[in-house]
């Protein structure tokens, strides 16, 4: 059973029949039907239902010689409200069944990001009409969590906030320049780092570490996919799943100044969200391709 589904509102799943009824239902009625022709003779299918407003459970497969559809895999799905980056993005097929995995290089992290693609369909449609490199592309990401807490943010005036935001887009500047190879920006970024680990040494023993770090973007776990985060909500929204009842916390949250949605079941978050606060939790990242003539 997915580790998320209680993310979108499924939290009381029991055994394998009640999730083969799900399954089966989410078929029968699904409000999305995609198709494409892979290798000539098959052909991959999703069914998606959503169960609120944004939040649903995608099913795929691919249809036999006679035309019945065979069951591979499903997922949970949090449909993203905003574009994230404009960063260039690699994709990747996983190794034991038809789904995708998306890599970005976005220079706002630190890390490299990778995300569990949501539209495979129309990426297996332009990868069969040979139409890559697409330029124009951007990215919106969405994520689940089983468990987060909210936070109070950090008092700051006007004054520093817009310190703050100097520091973060003259950062970027020269991430971007040192990603060139500028070997000005990357002696620059490793005194940066020299210093900010020796200002955080002599303060962390006297203050909390969350008084001291705002936000933070970080891999979590074995599976690449999957993060610790740290960010300002910026939009809070609350769902009800109209099967099980069960109450959803949609939010927007901004972290390392990249913004994505996260959704997580009211059962696993400590804490009322609301603009200004933070969210801190363990996600899975998903990703939609915005292809320039969906948009």
């Amino acid at each position: 059973m997915h580790k998320f589904l209680r993310a979108v509102g499924f939290s009381n799943l029991k055994d394998r029949k009640e999730l083969t009824k799900l399954i089966t239902d989410t078929i029968q009625e699904a409000r999305k039907r995609s198709y494409v022709t892979k290798d000539e003779n098959m052909i991959l299918a999703e069914f998606a239902r959503d169960y609120a407003d944004g939040i649903g459970l995608a099913v795929c497969g691919e249809f036999d010689e006679e035309d019945k559809f065979v069951y591979e895999y499903y997922y949970p799905y949090l449909v993203p409200t905003g574009i994230s980056t404009e960063e260039d993005i690699n994709v990747e097929r996983h190794a034991a069944q038809y789904s995708y995995a998306g890599v970005c290089n976005e220079p706002r992290l630190g890390v490299t990001l990778i995300f569990y693609l949501q539209n495979m369909i129309p990426y297996v449609k332009y990868e069969n009409e040979d139409h890559f490199p697409i330029r124009g592309t951007t990215l919106s990401l969405s994520s689940l969590s089983t468990k987060g807490q909210i936070m109070m943010p950090i008092a700051k005036t006007e004054e520093e906030k817009e310190v703050a935001k100097k520091k973060t887009n003259y950062r970027n500047k020269l991430i971007n320049n040192a990603r060139r190879g500028d070997e000005t920006a990357i002696e620059s970024l490793t005194l940066d780092d020299m210093d900010l680990y020796t200002t955080l040494s002599k303060k962390i023993r006297k203050q909390d570490v969350y008084s001291l770090v705002d936000t933070y973007f970080m891999p979590y776990g074995v599976e690449c996919d999957q993060y610790s985060v740290l960010g300002e909500i910026v939009e809070a929204r609350k769902v009800e799943n109209f099967l099980t009842k069960e109450t959803v916390h949609i939010m927007k949250v901004n972290c390392n100044d990249l913004e994505f949605d996260v959704c997580i079941n009211e059962k696993d978050l400590l804490g009322e969200p609301a603009v200004g606060r933070r969210f801190k939790g363990n996600i899975w990242m998903q990703g939609y391709i915005n292809f320039p003539d969906t948009n």
